[in-house]
């Protein structure tokens, strides 16, 4: 309870703090989203900024070498994310490793029988229960550059970290805060996720990424991306999905692609 209060009182402090001007000009060239904020969200997100910069342990992999303006970019779209929560900052998260592009990383694959298949994948990033956090600087910057291709590796990995904060398994379904809303959030996300494995399946056009019928994990965090970044065909083709990710995330990415 003290750590608690001690860890409220640091962060309510450092978000006082103004950003730094070069800070902000570097929000405003790798996060074109933010042009699409008002005056009192783009505060919010720069002083959340702050925190996730203060209080994460920043590291460059093969070769990489950690300066602001990775910090300040992944921490401003961490800060996106959260911009409807009043204090998430994924305290479970305590690293982020960050590498130049696209890594290899040691999988396996059942084949059946009990036997597994060892090998190595190409990631762009993944998520970790308990931390850490891995990302493709690459993709990052990519993804920045444009704010309506439903692509968005950050928010893709932390969607990830809030559906893991009900535990180990992932299922995509983040904490929620009435009985009701998880019984409708759980018959939504269920049979959204069904058709989109059977869009797939059959070659239907489909609004939210096929990365997403992968798992249900998956789908929640493509179907993330593409609610904050495609949110207009969202809500045309899947609009009881887009009102319920709307009340959960508490924001309206539409209202700030009309007009």
């Amino acid at each position: 309870m003290i750590f608690s209060w001690i860890a409220q009182r640091r962060r309510d402090r450092i978000r006082r703090q103004p950003m730094r001007s070069d800070w902000s000009q570097i929000i405003d060239r790798n996060v074109a989203y933010v042009h699409r904020l008002n005056h009192d969200e783009r505060a919010k997100l720069e002083s959340d900024a702050l925190v996730f910069i203060a209080e994460k342990n920043w590291e460059g992999c093969k070769g990489l070498t950690m300066n602001d303006e990775i910090q300040v970019t992944i921490a401003a779209h961490i800060s996106l994310l959260c911009l409807g929560f009043t204090d998430q900052f994924f305290d479970m998260v305590q690293s982020i490793l960050v590498y130049p592009d696209v890594y290899t990383a040691k999988s396996h694959t059942s084949i059946g029988s009990g036997v597994l298949m060892e090998g190595v994948s190409h990631r762009e990033g993944e998520a970790w229960y308990r931390g850490p956090v891995i990302l493709s600087w690459a993709d990052v910057l990519e993804d920045g550059d444009r704010d309506n291709d439903g692509n968005n590796l950050v928010l893709h990995e932390f969607a990830h970290q809030l559906d893991m904060l009900n535990g180990r398994v992932v299922d995509g379904t983040p904490p929620l805060e009435t009985q009701a809303q998880f019984d409708r959030w759980q018959t939504l996300i269920e049979r959204e996720y069904e058709q989109l494995v059977s869009d797939c399946q059959y070659g239907r056009s489909h609004v939210i990424n096929s990365y997403g019928a992968e798992h249900i994990s998956e789908f929640f965090a493509v179907a993330t991306e593409t609610f904050f970044e495609r949110p207009l065909s969202f809500r045309a083709r899947h609009p009881e999905l887009y009102e319920i990710f709307s009340q959960y995330y508490r924001q309206n990415p539409a209202a700030r692609f009309d007009g």
